[in-house]
């Protein structure tokens, strides 16, 4: 599906890239990109689920830490992951019926 999709190295999935608007998309085209999109959609909780892991193993070092500047980092290194984790969820609530109504291109 290249073309329709680029990886997003902050997210940490492909998330769409529609260059055309999706009613110039013929139909077997517009299906094989939902159903890729719904395989990228399923592995989303997954990812999830590791950034909180890795927000809990942060906010263990950040209790343990008295260094001024290094809690600061950690601070926003936690505020950084839930920012991910909240954009993970709006895209994993585009579902087909969004798909339609934002062209995948939010």
């Amino acid at each position: 599906m290249e073309g329709y999709f680029f990886h997003d190295n902050r997210l940490g999935i492909p998330v769409p890239s529609l260059e055309k608007d999706w009613d110039e998309y013929n139909m077997m085209t517009q299906e094989e990109i939902l159903f890729h999109w719904e395989n990228i959609r399923g592995q989303i909780p997954d990812r999830i689920s590791s950034l909180e892991k890795e927000i809990d193993r942060k906010l263990t070092q950040l209790a343990d830490e008295n260094d001024f500047m290094k809690s600061c980092r950690l601070n926003n290194e936690i505020a950084e992951l839930a920012s991910v984790i909240n954009d993970l969820w709006i895209w994993y609530r585009t579902s087909d019926e969004t798909t339609n109504e934002y062209k995948l291109d939010q």
